[in-house]
């Protein structure tokens, strides 16, 4: 395998990734949380402490706080940001015209490998600078090490972003795990790492945290310092502002450094374990029975009932004003069937029987329990909105269109009936008890669901970026942090929402806003040129 083909591949398909939006918010996000990892010596939120204590503000802490905290959101957000390389040569053509060259399915996996590996180990970089400027920022210490600075990049973060590239790669080559259902298990995959992988039992060192932690301990011992509680990694708020206590680093031994190479060695065989089935976009090694020549009518079968539907929806808007709300309803009876086409039965199985679940629950259970399910069973079907249009090709002539904002409106809405839908039964209770600030708090999340997905939607043209966000956001507000919690979950009956229902539905209108604004700011801009 030539090296140069190898690098060709990785860099082509590095320099098209980094210039995709998905790449800036995740990167962005990734610098938040590095500086979030290193708050004020006053703040009551913190990420990383040991009990009661933290360490210093020096290049070994502020490293390794950074570090940790980077690296777990790049194994989760990242994992989205670099997944679809297959599925992207697929669409555009290039696969085919890779298969009739010699280049073996093995130097092609490795090549996207390798350009997970560099999309990843970039935003690595931009935390190693975003720790060096914390630790400018705070003062507690302007000494600067860069070796004590960047050592838990290279043997924690750098591990993990490329287990975060080759499970991307791994799972867009299986089968089962090819489409959306592969973005939501990787979430949980990630949770259990995220917790599982602290302990000191874990494979391979887990995250690589506990060598750091027993390290901090050893140097809290020798200095006198007594923690009350246990090391924790997350977003935890405490009572009082932590003490400190001086850490110089540790320095990782020979079976710690033996483990992160035989995890990054694993993951390496695992990414190329699918050069045993993958076909490369060969049509020749297509399944028996599938005729190679030609996938263009599978193509446009696939592509046709939206594109029908679409026409129809511009066919009944004239270029006159539509006031009839028989118009009206057909377009959102369209973009309903756009949304919900092509859901398979146990979709609709599952939703019943957690409707079911929402009639028969009682006390607190319908909003505590069964919502939080109902309001994750369509995830798949929300991050459809505001990319299928890009996603069939469509996008112009919708554009073209004089009540373009009136089929955003109603594509809106078809996700919004969608939400209500699928969460009305636990809607039930509140409502039948007269509990009027959990059916204000159900509202708000019935608004900001569908308004979330159609503006990453929009602003991606893709399904990853919101899958990304709204999983960690969901999982956070199902665990009654109340801060966040856009569905009154955590709300006690009769009380306000900690998060009130005000704000979220507010939030909600800003980002159907914001979407409305951009296509108008698009279509003047497509008039002047």
């Amino acid at each position: 395998m030539s090296v140069r083909v190898l690098g060709g591949i990785a860099l082509a398909d590095f320099r098209d990734r980094v210039r995709r939006p998905v790449y800036a918010v995740t990167l962005l996000a990734a610098v938040g949380l590095g500086c979030l990892a290193v708050p004020g010596a006053d703040s009551r939120w913190v990420i990383l402490q040991i009990g009661d204590h933290r360490g210093v503000y020096n290049s070994a802490y502020v490293g390794m706080a950074t570090a940790l905290a980077g690296a777990l959101w790049l194994a989760l957000g990242g994992f989205y940001v670099v997944r679809g390389a297959l599925a992207r040569d697929e669409s555009s053509g290039v696969g085919r015209l890779l298969a009739s060259t010699p280049l073996s399915t093995t130097a092609y996996l490795a090549g996207k490998l390798l350009s997970n590996v560099l999309v990843l180990a970039s935003m690595v970089g931009v935390l190693a600078v975003t720790a060096l400027v914390m630790q400018l920022a705070r003062g507690e210490s302007t000494t600067v090490d860069p070796m004590a600075l960047s050592l838990p990049f290279a043997v924690i973060a750098l591990p993990l972003v490329v287990v975060t590239a080759a499970a991307a790669l791994l799972t867009e080559a299986l089968p089962a795990l090819r489409g959306g259902f592969g973005n939501v298990a990787w979430f949980f995959v990630w949770m259990v790492v995220a917790v599982g992988g602290q302990g000191p039992g874990a494979p391979f060192g887990g995250i690589g945290v506990h060598e750091a932690v027993e390290s901090m301990r050893t140097d809290m011992l020798a200095q006198g310092v007594r923690a009350q509680g246990e090391f924790s990694l997350g977003f935890t708020y405490v009572a009082e502002p932590l003490r400190v206590f001086e850490w110089g680093g540790f320095t990782p031994d020979a079976d710690f450094l033996l483990g992160r190479l035989v995890l990054v060695l694993g993951a390496v065989g695992c990414a190329l374990l699918p050069a045993l089935w993958f076909g490369r976009f060969d049509p020749a090694r297509g399944r028996p029975g599938r005729r190679a020549a030609s996938p263009e009518p599978a193509a446009s079968v696939a592509h046709a009932e939206p594109v029908v539907l679409w026409s129809a929806a511009v066919e009944r808007l004239p270029s006159g004003s539509v006031r009839t709300g028989g118009s009206a309803w057909r377009l959102f009876t369209g973009e309903l069937r756009i949304l919900l086409r092509g859901v398979s039965w146990w979709w609709w199985a599952g939703a019943a029987l957690i409707s079911l679940a929402g009639l028969m629950a009682t006390g607190n259970g319908a909003t505590r329990v069964v919502l939080p399910l109902a309001w994750i069973w369509p995830v798949l079907i929300w991050s459809r909105l505001g990319t299928q249009a890009h996603e069939h090709g469509v996008q112009a002539l919708l554009a073209a269109t004089p009540r373009a904002r009136r089929r955003l409106l109603a594509e809106w809405a078809a996700g919004v009936f969608l939400t209500a839908a699928t969460g009305f039964a636990p809607a039930l209770q509140p409502a039948r008890e007269a509990d009027w600030h959990g059916v204000a708090s159900w509202t708000g999340g019935a608004f900001f669901i569908p308004s979330l997905a159609l503006a990453l939607g929009t602003l991606s043209r893709g399904h990853r970026l919101f899958q990304a966000l709204y999983l960690p956001l969901w999982y956070i507000a199902a665990n009654g942090f109340a801060v966040l919690d856009y569905m009154g979950a955590t709300r006690a009956a009769g009380r306000p929402a900690l998060l009130h229902p005000l704000a979220v539905g507010t939030i909600a209108a800003a980002l159907l806003g914001l979407v409305l604004g951009a296509g108008a700011l698009r279509r003047a801009v497509g008039r002047e040129a």
